[in-house]
């Protein structure tokens, strides 16, 4: 069994979050829990610990499979985990219904334009 290591260092080296900091801030604003408790980013995590990650686009169930604290390639990042099959599915889920069901200001970059917010207030209608 691998020494255990920081939370915010393990989803960073898994690539849930671009960055520590990112991972750092998730984990204090409650968006990362361990074994279903709120935890602090200095958090050991271990082999076997269940970590309900929502990194503000998806929301991930995983099991921590292997311990690391560098980032390495995606390859390596998908080793340390594995995806619960309740997870799985809700994500595909909602997947097609981002599909099927476009929201309509999914399409504009930045800031509407006046356009942009009479085509989005019609479709509302």
């Amino acid at each position: 069994m691998s020494d255990p290591v920081r939370l915010d260092k393990w989803l960073w080296a898994a690539r849930f979050f671009k960055t520590r900091t990112l991972a750092t801030d998730a984990v204090d604003g409650g968006k990362v829990r361990v074994n279903g408790e709120r935890v602090k980013p200095a958090r050991n995590v271990k082999e076997g610990d269940t970590l309900d990650i929502d990194n503000g686009s998806t929301r991930w169930e995983v099991v921590v499979r292997a311990m690391a604290d560098k980032r390495g390639s995606a390859a390596i990042a998908q080793a340390l985990y594995a995806e619960t099959e309740a997870s799985m599915t809700r994500r595909e889920m909602l997947a097609e219904e981002r599909r099927v069901f476009r929201d309509p200001g999914s399409t504009i970059k930045g800031r509407p334009t006046k356009r942009d917010r009479r085509l989005i207030d019609k479709s509302r209608e």
